[in-house]
């Protein structure tokens, strides 16, 4: 039987990814089905072994993209704006444009009931939270070195700022209709202007 080609196999990985990612818009990761995702991406079960040993792995390969996702997305900001306020500004603004993706809002539901019963999704989420709240906490601390952020402790916004994010992401998850995303931008926006330094 002949080998796929690199790009073939990396194609379809994807594809069952997407499949994933489509299955989670409709249910929790706990109901999910090998056969599900299989039937998704039309393909046979024998292919999904091919990629993934278990079902979890492909929710640890979500998890490597939203981890990847976020990296570019910060890594983005640093790159197009000097002023560190509108670092944290546009991380707060793409929190809630991520407000938009169902699939999203769901894989990071998921991604938070499993730390509590998977060491590696926990282990892996943790760092990547770490990872996170150390590159907003250098924002913070550049904001109030140069004068734009009023004192505060720059650890603990950080942590604000990603629970907020997070804990917006699970509340909308649970009831759409709780609140509108653009009050919350607006919200946000306030709360960054009341820390400005006059």
């Amino acid at each position: 039987m002949p080998k796929l080609a690199q790009e073939t196999k990396a194609e379809r990985r994807r594809e069952l990814i997407d499949a994933a990612r489509r299955c989670l818009e409709a249910g929790a990761f706990q109901t999910l089905t090998v056969d599900d995702v299989c039937a998704e991406a039309g393909v046979s079960k024998g292919a999904f072994y091919g990629y993934f040993d278990q079902k979890l792995d492909l929710l640890l390969a979500l998890l490597d993209e939203e981890v990847a996702s976020m990296r570019a997305l910060m890594r983005g900001l640093e790159e197009s704006s000097p002023s560190a306020v509108e670092r944290l500004r546009g991380f707060a603004r793409a929190m809630v444009a991520r407000g938009d993706d169902l699939s999203g809002l769901q894989i990071q539901a998921e991604l938070w009931i499993q730390t509590a019963t998977e060491p590696v999704v926990r282990q892996r989420w943790v760092e990547a939270v770490q990872e996170r709240r150390q590159v907003l906490r250098g924002w913070i601390e550049d904001a109030i070195s140069s004068g734009e952020l009023a004192e505060i402790p720059a650890n603990a916004f950080a942590a604000i700022l990603l629970a907020l994010g997070d804990g917006l992401s699970l509340h909308a998850g649970l009831d759409p209709t709780a609140f509108r995303w653009p009050n919350v931008a607006r919200a946000l926006d306030a709360l960054l202007d009341g820390i400005r330094r006059s």
